[in-house]
């Protein structure tokens, strides 16, 4: 998923691979909150592995985002800030 600015960039930064896992309540639908919150911020997602358990509190989402070193710094901010999330970590 990648979504390009309005505005070009005034600068070329490298972007970093970063393997997260982001745990989650609600169940499939706080899977799909998280999917949607990475859509909406645009950032490129190369794997997405979701893991659903029935009787189980949590859920978890492991993915590898596209991020550069400033993005890096606010990317799990923006992820804890979505409703459904527990706690966010690199694998």
């Amino acid at each position: 998923m990648t979504v390009i600015g309005h505005s070009p960039r005034t600068a070329w930064a490298p972007r970093l691979q970063r393997r997260l896992e982001i745990v989650t309540t609600g169940g499939m639908d706080g899977v799909l909150r998280i999917g949607a919150a990475l859509r909406a911020c645009g950032f490129p997602v190369r794997d997405f592995t979701v893991e659903v358990r029935d009787g189980v509190p949590y859920s978890s989402v492991t993915c590898t985002v596209s991020v550069t070193s400033d993005e890096s710094a606010t990317f799990e901010k923006r992820m804890g800030d979505v409703p459904a999330v527990v706690s966010v970590a690199p694998c």
